[in-house]
């Protein structure tokens, strides 16, 4: 494990935020659950935003380190091409998108 620059210790950490983290947990798994209820069995819906969250997930509990830079790297769009108009846009997609072919 690399060094910390936290000043709290761990059981501080789990004490100060754990009810926090558990209710966005709650949230998101909410989340999940209304996109189930939402799903036709007979078609396949699928969208990059939510793609993108279930590749997050799995970041999340891979057991490597970074995961906060992982995940923001995981939903930035690193390409140095120049970007499309965004006219009729009214904000971020909060993923990247694939162009399609």
């Amino acid at each position: 494990m690399s060094d910390s620059s936290c000043p709290l210790d761990y059981s501080a950490i789990v004490e100060s935020y754990f009810l926090e983290h558990r209710a966005k947990l709650i949230d998101l798994a909410a989340f999940l659950d209304r996109l189930d209820r939402a799903h036709d069995s007979s078609a396949s819906n699928t969208d990059f935003r939510v793609d993108a969250l279930r590749q997050a997930m799995a970041l999340l509990n891979d057991g490597e380190g970074e995961r906060a830079r992982r995940v923001l790297e995981l939903f930035s769009d690193m390409s140095i091409d120049i970007p499309q108009s965004a006219e009729g846009m009214k904000g971020a997609l909060g993923a990247v998108q694939e162009p399609s072919e």
